[in-house]
């Protein structure tokens, strides 16, 4: 690391200037830089991974949590990343897309074109892999990135950073479109919330005290979101061993992230019979349960059961991000009660239902407010990459202004283009 402490204002005037250059950049131009990272990511893992076991060791020595360590790890992820940004490369670029075309009675034509955010920075901890995804959205949509990585994973940022500025360069576009904050100097979060003449957005991914820390601070726009309180709720109608297979792929594919399942309601019919059965399934598979005194009961004569499950904490338990193989399951009398806890401890990020029956699945998604709602489905589905759009900079949970996964066009905005003939205003 450099001894020199980074000048964010000067890195903010480089932004500025590097994002009128890549705002009039052509598709073309645009696609070879991320079809040049994507060659380069798998030519440099060698060196991309020395770097990251590197943070690994430190992050181990210092005690991170095994989801953190999960998070921090690029091992095995190289060659997915690499498909990523080829995929986003494929996609249709978004910027002077001319939408909402109209014609007024007095003959001027309106429309509104997509055209890049700006400059946008991004604060996120402990996924490198996050430095890639901005990049390379960013690079698509016209948008410059100042990125301020956590402080455990500074040498994987480092890597990354190098080669993301050699596919730009080989590209003949600007280094200066992805500048990265090199220090692990927390003062610098704040500084960076204050460029408001040099940034456009501020787009955290973190926990809560992050997101707060940037609502209150920050001089410029905060798009927040990525913290999850998942819920699935399992009807008295649903098929409960394909459900079964859902809440399995929901807690247990990669339990260290936002859209991973943390509570299970299951209708008071059906709980008998299908509690223990999750139990069994996912205990194999070393998920720990915080169920309420109704689902306990459902587990008195289950071989085991007392191993694994402990009685749910109510003023806690259901408002936690578990990020663990940890399950919260209660049990409900019907479909309102379900709503009802949803509405009360979601965070808004993924909710669903498991239900036969259209019209619970109708009302539960007129009901549940949430960024994604789901319909016999697994949670895990909220993701950029999983939806089409390649990959995401990041899921709001807010509603303005983008909601969800933030693909190419979240990271537009537009502008009114407006025709005439020599038109006045009478």
């Amino acid at each position: 690391m450099s001894s020199l402490q980074p000048d964010l204002k000067s890195m903010g005037e480089k932004a500025k200037r590097a994002s009128r250059l890549i705002g009039s950049a052509g598709p073309e131009q645009k696609d070879k830089a991320l079809a040049l990272l994507a060659e380069r990511l798998e030519n440099h893992t060698g060196m991309i991974l020395a770097a990251n076991a590197l943070d690994l060791r430190e992050g181990f020595a210092a005690g991170l949590s095994e989801a953190m360590l999960d998070r921090l790890s690029l091992q095995g992820r190289i060659q997915g990343i690499a498909q990523d940004v080829r995929k986003i490369a494929s996609l249709p670029d978004p910027v002077g897309e001319v939408f909402d075309e109209s014609v007024l009675p007095n003959g001027l034509e309106v429309a509104k074109q997509r055209v890049p955010i700006g400059v946008l920075g991004v604060i996120y901890e402990a996924r490198p892999n996050v430095t890639v995804d901005v990049s390379a959205l960013a690079i698509k949509t016209g948008n410059c990135a100042i990125l301020r990585g956590g402080s455990e994973t500074l040498n994987s940022n480092r890597a990354l950073v190098n080669v993301i500025h050699e596919a730009l360069n080989a590209a003949g576009l600007p280094a200066d479109v992805i500048q990265f904050i090199d220090s692990s100097d927390r003062g610098l979060v704040k500084e960076l919330l204050l460029l408001h003449d040099y940034v456009d957005i501020i787009i955290p991914r973190g926990g809560a005290n992050l997101h707060k820390f940037c609502r209150e601070n920050s001089t410029i726009p905060v798009i927040t979101g990525g913290i999850g309180i998942c819920h699935l709720f399992v009807d008295e109608t649903a098929d409960l061993e394909k459900a079964l297979h859902v809440i399995h792929n929901a807690k247990t594919q990669r339990p260290t992230v936002c859209n991973a399942l943390d509570t299970l309601l299951v209708h008071e019919k059906a709980a008998s019979r299908f509690i223990p059965m999750v139990v069994k399934s996912l205990g194999k598979d070393g998920v720990k349960f915080k169920v309420d005194s109704e689902a306990m009961k459902s587990l008195k004569t289950s071989e085991g059961a007392a191993n694994d499950v402990k009685a749910a904490n109510d003023s806690m338990d259901w408002d936690t991000e578990w990020l663990s193989l940890i399950l919260g399951i209660k049990v409900v009398g019907g479909l309102e009660e379900a709503i009802q806890h949803i509405q009360s401890h979601s965070s808004g990020h993924s909710d669903g239902i498991i239900t036969e029956d259209e019209a619970n699945a109708r009302q539960f998604v007129r009901a549940i407010d949430s960024a994604a709602v789901y319909v016999n489905a697994s949670t895990r589905f909220t993701d950029g990459g999983q939806l089409g759009l390649g990959a995401e900079v990041a899921i709001s949970t807010q509603k303005l202004h983008a909601r969800g996964p933030m693909g190419l066009k979240e990271l537009t905005s537009y502008k009114w283009v407006i025709r005439g003939n020599y038109h006045v205003r009478k």
